[in-house]
């Protein structure tokens, strides 16, 4: 799946906020991600799982920098990871610019191996939020909003971005017809 956008509130089964002002905010944050990742599926048994990431060596800033100067930056991909035995993805990923902007300012979206669940997380003006989405891979309003990404032109959407969307949706299609193919 290229990328999740467009879900609705029906779509989501978890997620928190914390105010930035929260009492031991990184600890909390990591918390609540990991029960949410478990029990959603998020990690699988080898503690696998994909983290969208921008396409070449930009952090996650230099993506929110482009995202709102209105520069067509590339798409991210999915990349696979393993979550170690220590880990702290709230505090010392997001400070390393690639899951966040700074520790306890997270920024990043992950899926499951078998995308049955896309995690999201993002910081506003007064706290992060996270949250999880079932199936977005069959979320009518998701492929709602993806199709439409591909049948309008816009100057805000990245080529290649419509064109991988297109292919994925196509890939569906075809899979549909075609049970076999799975």
């Amino acid at each position: 799946m290229p990328f999740v956008l467009g879900y609705g509130a029906e779509d989501v089964v978890g997620g928190f906020s914390y105010r930035y002002s929260t009492p031991r905010l990184v600890e909390r944050l990591n918390a609540d991600w990991y029960d949410l990742a478990v029990s959603t599926g998020l990690v699988d048994h080898r503690r696998e799982f994909l983290v969208q990431l921008p396409q070449g060596t930009r952090t996650h800033r230099a993506a929110l920098r482009h995202l709102h100067s209105g520069s067509h930056a590339a798409p991210a991909v999915w990349t696979r990871v393993r979550l170690l035995e220590r880990w702290n993805i709230m505090g010392r990923g997001a400070a390393s610019a690639f899951l966040g902007v700074r520790a306890g300012h997270p920024g990043f979206a992950m899926m499951a191996l078998d995308a049955t669940v896309y995690v999201r997380a993002s910081t506003g003006e007064i706290g992060v939020d996270v949250l999880a989405v079932r199936h977005p891979d069959r979320s009518e309003n998701i492929l709602r909003h993806l199709e439409w990404i591909t049948l309008h032109d816009s100057p805000d959407v990245n080529r290649e971005f419509k064109e991988r969307i297109g292919a994925w949706l196509a890939g569906r299609v075809t899979s549909a017809v075609n049970p076999s193919d799975r």
